[in-house]
């Protein structure tokens, strides 16, 4: 069975350890990564995805927050991304992510973590590998098997 997913934002930055600015679209290179973002490469985490739901519960604290302000790729609605089991295969578009990795450690000099004392991105975001590449825009409908 198909679950959906809808695609909010997505997001790049040139240098690691900054937040990434929302694009209207961005080309997604299989193997690689997102055109112009700065973990893109042949490695495990070239997307990373975080959903709009545990974003909003920051928002409590830091009412500010915005989609790429913990570097994710894709900011996702409608699908709770840190249950996906290792392997699943995403669809979004023409392009096909498989999930990686739940979870990572966080920056020692995240602003979220200094200002609020918790981030979701440890804990709620995941990683992914780019099988198929193509483009994937901010009104991007995705998809995935249960």
């Amino acid at each position: 069975m198909k679950k959906r997913f809808r695609v909010l934002s997505v997001n790049i930055s040139a240098e690691k350890g900054t937040v990434k600015k929302p694009a209207e679209e961005v080309k997604v290179i299989a193997g690689q990564g997102m055109e112009d973002d700065a973990h893109a490469g042949d490695w495990h985490r070239q997307v990373s995805l975080l959903a709009i739901e545990d974003i909003d519960t920051m928002r409590a604290k830091l009412p500010e927050i915005s989609p790429g302000d913990f570097a994710e790729n894709i900011t996702t609605e409608g699908v709770e991304l840190p249950t996906l089991p290792i392997g699943t295969v995403l669809s979004i578009g023409d392009v096909k992510l498989e999930v990686t990795q739940i979870g990572k450690d966080c920056h020692a000099g995240c602003e979220i973590l200094a200002k609020t004392g918790e981030c979701v991105m440890p804990k709620r975001g995941i990683f992914a590998r780019v099988l198929e590449g193509g483009v994937i825009s901010s009104e991007s409908v995705g998809s995935y098997d249960i």
